[in-house]
């Protein structure tokens, strides 16, 4: 399990295997990028560059962030592949803020548990 400073649950990361994407759908949001974690995920995907960026990041303002697509009343990431099994499709080189997920300021005082099944009280 998994524990963070500052924030009142834990988080098991074998969850991840089976909550069929929970975290990586739902609302629309913002995954935030940078360049050096663009190039990592073109790197891993064999992508090019240019076909990459228009169809897998959004610019927001001044920033940029990894797309979604409308799936039903809801949202869910470009690299989120829902058969035959839900799982990212960049996983290894996901984002830091897939990577810190579920410990997000936003959560601190609220755990996401219905965002997140490996969701647990500590011991």
């Amino acid at each position: 399990m998994m524990l963070k400073s500052g924030f009142d649950f834990g988080f098991d990361p074998g969850a991840c295997a089976d909550c069929g994407g929970r975290c990586c759908r739902g609302d629309s949001g913002y995954i935030w990028v940078n360049q050096r974690e663009i190039q990592s995920i073109i790197r891993f995907l064999g992508a090019n560059p240019i076909d990459f960026m228009e169809a897998c990041i959004r610019r927001v303002d001044n920033r940029l962030s990894i797309g979604e697509r409308q799936v039903g009343t809801g949202f869910q990431c470009v690299f989120l592949e829902m058969t035959p099994k839900a799982r990212c499709r960049i996983y290894p080189v996901r984002p830091m803020q897939c990577r810190t997920f579920p410990f997000w300021d936003r959560y601190r005082n609220r755990p996401p548990k219905d965002e997140c099944s490996g969701i647990r009280e500590p011991a």
